[in-house]
């Protein structure tokens, strides 16, 4: 029943008006689990009691990924719907009561533990652009790992963890030095990344192995680069980030399914845009699609009088079925949407995007992880800040399961086949053995809608479809 569509009825009645979301949180403590248990067990007699009085039941039982999907010792996981009316709320009551009284049984054998993380950051250089509307806000990606710390700490206090984050933000200039020393002066051994590729690389190298004599566990949850998951193999670095490989292979997968094989690529003039326009090639090879037309955008053109002109002129001279702009820092992109010569969609980084994450996303029980997070930052979430609640998360997930706060064993148990994260993405989420990438979906969006959801299905992979995103391991330098 795990993998179940929230749409796939799970009981012989279909018909209600409203749905109440409950969420069962299980850990590994045999008295607490029972209660839950029971619980469910009395709402599925109630259902089952109601149907056979009057034909349907105002109880709704089904299956979605909820906000805090904990497993059990055997695996055991519970999403459950329950929607009462007169004849059943004081039930509801009951069950509240039950549930609350399991959550707060802490049980004998629970060792404490504190957990002590750092958030790095290394500011990027505000590049200017045509337009101020894409301004990423000053704080993204350090509330997602905030956010972490608090849906963590509501499993920890039951089995005595205890998760902290300590913050360190560095203005670009910062040199190489100044953040391994901070690094060092910290003394914590399980940091969160938000930095340019190479400050990231350089880091990785210097702590790799290990920080004031003990294993650190290294997440990178800021850059997308795609050479630090073909060079990097510590086995105790890893990243939350997609790679700009998993972002144009979930785009490109789109487009072949849709049948708009023939394409135009536009490339910016900057480096973030090279290295997307790069990686968008070798997508397109990789699935079989077909560039008609490549150009390069004009670095000092200023189109914002005159766009209806000279995008048309542009777009001129090919028959294609998209334009995929390549456009990292947003710059000039934006006009291209209803101005091409020909009325095709626009892709990449405007128009149909795919991202890490998107306010948009609302499916599988996502709604109620972004309404946290609004509760806490006072904004929607971004793609920085899902990579850096998913960091966090990995993490305590590894330290609920094994109850240690050792490094190396955390390492070895986020990297194995065991490990799973629940990430409100419509499947479990585990990272690569090779090069410690995050195995997830990549949502698909525009400004106001989820458009779809890669991997699509058809695109199959020996292991699991997440890794027809991204680099396989021959692709690396981690193959062994």
């Amino acid at each position: 029943r795990q993998n179940r569509s929230p749409a796939t009825p799970t009981m012989p009645w279909q018909a209600w008006e409203s749905v109440f979301w409950l969420q069962a949180l299980l850990e590994d403590a045999g008295l607490r689990e029972t209660l839950v248990l029971s619980c469910i067990n009395s709402l599925e007699a109630v259902a089952n009691f109601e149907m056979s009085l009057f034909g349907k039941s105002d109880v709704k039982i089904g299956f979605v990924t909820m906000p805090h999907g904990l497993s059990g010792k055997h695996g055991v996981r519970i999403r459950r719907m329950v929607r009462y009316k007169v004849m059943s709320r004081f039930l509801l009551s009951a069950f509240f009561v039950l549930l609350l009284t399991a959550w707060r049984f802490e049980p004998a054998n629970a060792q404490p533990l504190s957990i002590d993380m750092l958030y790095l950051e290394v500011k990027r250089l505000d590049r200017p652009t045509l337009s101020n509307l894409f301004k990423p806000p000053s704080d993204a990606g350090l509330q997602g790992a905030r956010l972490g710390i608090r849906d963590s700490q509501s499993t920890g206090r039951f089995l005595k963890h205890r998760y902290t984050l300590k913050s360190l933000i560095f203005s670009p200039e910062t040199g190489f030095q100044k953040v391994a020393d901070a690094v060092l002066a910290a003394g914590r051994r399980f940091i969160v990344f938000n930095t340019p590729a190479a400050m990231f690389g350089q880091l990785a190298q210097r702590f790799g192995s290990v920080v004031e004599g003990g294993t650190a566990v290294l997440i990178n949850a800021g850059s997308l680069d795609d050479g630090l998951r073909r060079s990097l193999c510590q086995p105790n670095v890893f990243h939350t980030a997609p790679s700009r490989a998993m972002l144009t292979d979930a785009l490109v997968q789109y487009l072949v399914k849709r049948q708009w094989t023939r394409l135009m690529l536009v490339e910016g003039g900057r480096a973030g845009d090279k290295k997307l326009a790069s990686s968008f090639r070798r997508s397109v090879d990789k699935f079989r699609a077909r560039l008609v037309s490549d150009r390069k955008w004009l670095t000092d053109a200023d189109i914002r009088r005159n766009a209806g002109q000279e995008v048309p002129l542009f777009t001129q001279g090919a028959d294609y079925d998209a334009v995929v702009v390549a456009d990292e820092d947003r710059d000039f992109g934006q006009y291209f949407l209803y101005n091409t010569w020909l009325p095709r969609p626009v892709a990449l980084s405007h128009g149909l995007r795919p991202v890490g994450w998107s306010a948009v996303v609302e499916q599988w029980g996502a709604a109620q992880l972004q309404r946290r997070f609004r509760r806490l930052a006072k904004r929607q979430m971004t793609s920085l800040d899902y990579a850096g609640w998913a960091a966090v998360r990995s993490v305590s997930a590894a330290v609920t399961r094994l109850k240690t706060d050792n490094p190396a064993e955390i390492a070895a148990y986020m990297r194995s086949r065991d490990f799973s994260l629940a990430g409100f993405k419509g499947r479990k989420l585990s990272f690569r053995s090779w090069n410690g990438q995050l195995r997830q979906p990549i949502p698909l969006v525009h400004a106001r809608a989820l458009v779809s959801l890669a991997p699509l299905e058809g695109f199959l992979h020996r292991r699991t479809e997440l890794d027809t995103l991204g680099f396989d391991r021959a692709e690396t330098d981690c193959g062994s």
